[in-house]
């Protein structure tokens, strides 16, 4: 094993890690301060990946793609919020769990009827296929970009609600709604606003995903499994403990599907090795889950009263 390799691999950890926290960011607020189990989000994260890659193929342009991507979210989330969720709010669990889930299934034939059921390919510009020089090795440019996007929106998001009135609102709207709504707050407002920044998140993560990924109709199911992963390692409604638990579960499982195959093939074929190892990278996450639950229930960076 070389350090070249072990960097690249750490850097790929990083760059998934940030992905799942621009999921986990917008979910981990609308579950943790709306109390809304939004299990539609991996919808909006399909749809800002469908949005990207129609836009940056009419225009040849990958930044107008992200820009419409972002847009996308940002008006389905406030459609969505107001015609269903605002109507969930005072529900109980369960029927925010089967609402969301009849979207998923909405959202999934709506692609299906209007781009088919084959997958979509999101070519990048010129400028991101090629590699930049880090540390004597070299490394993909959009890779790098995808690590700086997610890296700037977690600032954001930070200064977002620990600086401004916004901010405060919504700090204060996670303790007492009523009584912020008493002081004149249009609590409806701030609310619908909220799930609109989480889906302009998950649009965001969409679109930057397209070039790596495929764009197909369902895309969002798996990641929305490992997001909830992320969340609930992190603690719920923590938008830094996102950050934290997506890096840290990023990471192993990277570094899993990487290096557990080359320890297995000192015991066992190799074929059985290439097998086996992404396997038990994919258990790790959960076990990791299952010991941070055991160990502190809360999750590692839990939100606190008026913080998230």
């Amino acid at each position: 094993m070389s350090i070249s390799l072990l960097l690249a691999q750490m850097l790929n950890g990083l760059q998934y890690g940030v992905m799942l926290f621009l999921l986990a960011a917008g979910l981990t607020l609308v579950f943790g301060i709306m109390s809304f189990v939004n299990l539609a989000h991996g919808s909006l994260y399909m749809l800002g990946a469908y949005a990207a890659a129609v836009v940056s193929g009419h225009t040849g342009s990958f930044g107008l793609g992200v820009l419409a991507a972002v847009a996308t979210g940002l008006v389905v989330g406030m459609v969505l919020e107001w015609v269903a969720v605002s109507r969930l709010y005072r529900r109980d669990h369960l029927d925010h769990v089967l609402a969301t889930f009849g979207l998923v299934l909405f959202f999934n034939e709506v692609v299906r009827m209007i781009w088919g059921p084959h997958p979509v390919f999101v070519s990048l510009p010129e400028s991101l296929s090629g590699t930049v020089d880090l540390f004597g090795f070299t490394y993909p440019t959009y890779r790098f970009l995808i690590i700086v996007v997610g890296l700037l929106v977690a600032a954001g998001s930070q200064w977002l609600i620990h600086k401004t009135r916004v901010g405060m609102l919504i700090r204060a709207g996670s303790v007492n709604p009523q009584m912020v709504g008493a002081l004149g707050v249009n609590i409806r407002l701030l609310n619908a606003m909220l799930f609109a920044l989480g889906a302009a998140l998950a649009a965001l993560a969409g679109a930057m995903a397209g070039p790596i990924l495929s764009v197909q109709s369902g895309m969002g199911e798996p990641v929305l499994i490992t997001t909830l992963v992320v969340i609930v390692i992190g603690g719920i409604g923590s938008v830094h403990g996102a950050l934290y638990a997506g890096i840290i579960v990023g990471l192993v499982d990277t570094l899993g599907r990487t290096f557990l195959p080359m320890i297995i093939r000192e015991f066992a074929d190799r074929e059985t090795a290439n097998a086996a190892g992404p396997a038990l990278a994919s258990m790790s996450i959960y076990l990791l889950m299952a010991i941070v639950l055991a160990w502190k229930p809360q999750g590692l960076f839990p939100a606190h009263k008026g913080s998230v």
